[in-house]
């Protein structure tokens, strides 16, 4: 049986930020790979560096030693043009404020990364409403954000993520901003997609619904990896959270 392509490879890596006389180092050596079609939750404590790789994988801060490889490409090597093509066609973003544009229409804000991306408009429209529909906000498509609720607007976000049908969907706290119930919905969608887009779903997050989803947990602590588990290791019980070695 082949091996499952690794979608991105994380190799050696380390972060320091210099401030002032004093240099914090953040990730501290981090070697990781991550399977194409995989839910991956990246889980740590504040501090723990899980945000600064969760960067580090979507090419928007660059490491102070060691290499990020998105499909085999070690995106260091990548001039400003050539990052920015990266990031457009093969990572969609999800943020935990959702980042719409105010003065856009859902529809607008989903249509925005394809236009950048050279998609006519009458193609751009009709894989807008078509994401809009999938996500089930097709009434929706003349509203702009203030009209809509923090779950609405996530899943806008969610759409505009995947408007040029990107293998990889980096999800920043997505539930940070809902409530339980919506949060939930937002999972359940993610997984979906993962599982019939064949999507990577790679989610930074202090969320432990998302740990029911999960194809695999990246545990970062004190800039290292601690441990990668997979689902069939996880224990999860409402509430709480025991692994296979407690």
């Amino acid at each position: 049986m082949a091996d499952t392509k690794k979608i991105v490879r994380v190799s050696e890596v380390t972060k320091n930020f210099d401030l002032g006389k004093i240099v914090v180092k953040v990730l501290k050596g981090i070697d990781l790979e991550i399977e194409e079609g995989k839910y991956i939750s990246i889980m740590g404590p504040s501090g723990s560096g899980k945000s600064t790789l969760f960067n580090m994988i979507g090419g928007l801060d660059k490491p102070t030693s060691g290499k990020v490889f998105i499909d085999e490409v070690d995106i260091a090597q990548l001039d400003a043009y050539e990052l920015a093509w990266l990031r457009c066609r093969k990572i969609g973003y999800i943020f935990q404020t959702f980042n719409l544009i105010p003065v856009m229409t859902a529809l607008e804000n989903i249509t925005l990364p394809m236009t950048f991306a050279g998609v006519g408009s009458d193609e751009a429209l009709d894989r807008g409403m078509a994401l809009l529909e999938q996500v089930g906000l097709s009434g929706r498509h003349g509203h702009r954000p203030s009209e809509l609720s923090g779950g609405q607007q996530q899943r806008v976000a969610v759409a505009r993520a995947l408007a040029n049908t990107p293998s990889i969907i980096l999800a920043d706290e997505p539930t940070g901003n809902l409530d339980l119930t919506t949060g939930e919905d937002i999972i359940s969608m993610l997984k979906e997609l993962s599982v019939e887009r064949g999507v990577t779903v790679i989610s930074a997050t202090h969320d432990y619904k998302m740990l029911n989803v999960s194809d695999q947990v990246v545990w970062i602590r004190d800039g290292r990896i601690d441990k990668v588990q997979q689902r069939e290791e996880l224990n999860i019980r409402t509430g709480k959270l025991e692994t296979a070695d407690t």
